[in-house]
């Protein structure tokens, strides 16, 4: 299962952005960025401000996921 806010705050990294950047444009403050990297799972308006920000389909990733898990499924039934 992804854990959005780790990969949130890779791809900050990744990117060579800040905290205080990314907090800026969230209108939010740092340690409220910090709670977002702990969640394992963010609200979808949230996530959309956010994949606009960092210009990143996140919810590309969870659909990939759901569709390897879809394929391993279909295997396992097709044995």
């Amino acid at each position: 299962m992804i854990h959005i806010g780790q990969l949130i705050e890779q791809t900050l990294k990744e990117q060579g952005r800040t905290v205080t950047w990314f907090a800026d444009r969230l209108c939010c403050t740092r340690p409220n960025v910090y709670k977002i990297f702990k969640k394992d799972n963010i609200d979808i308006k949230l996530l959309i401000r956010i994949s606009d920000i960092l210009q990143v389909d996140f919810f590309a990733l969870y659909s990939r996921q759901r569709q390897e898990r879809t394929s391993v499924a279909n295997l396992d039934t097709d044995v």
